[in-house]
């Protein structure tokens, strides 16, 4: 922690206030109700949209779908249509998606730290 408030500390206040927002902002939507398993998921490779919903247990339709439709709205998320006539469709992270890999590995090591204690 010492290191990031010495790299900070050179940081005016209106530009930390930005950073601090961007990362309240960042933490949210990373943190809304099922995007953590949803993106885990994809972070194993792309997925059909009933893949997701068999590996995501009590999970809405219509809050899948709108999940889906933020990382896409994001960037985080690319949907491949297969099969246009039959609506088929696959859904895989964009390079800046899986630039949360990282994240999540982090986060996953800081719990089981933690479950260690």
């Amino acid at each position: 922690m010492d290191q990031f408030h010495e790299t900070n500390c050179s940081h005016d206040e209106q530009e930390l206030n930005k950073i601090c927002k961007d990362f309240h902002g960042t933490i949210e939507f990373i943190g809304k109700r099922w995007m953590g398993m949803i993106l885990y998921q994809l972070l194993q490779g792309p997925k059909r949209y009933y893949e997701l919903v068999e590996n995501i247990p009590g999970i809405s339709d219509r809050l899948l779908t709108e999940r889906l439709r933020e990382l896409e709205k994001e960037g985080l998320l690319i949907k491949t249509v297969l099969i246009p006539s039959q609506k088929k469709v696959q859904y895989a992270l964009t390079p800046k998606g899986k630039e949360l890999e990282a994240v999540f590995n982090s986060i996953l090591g800081w719990i089981k730290s933690k479950q260690n204690e």
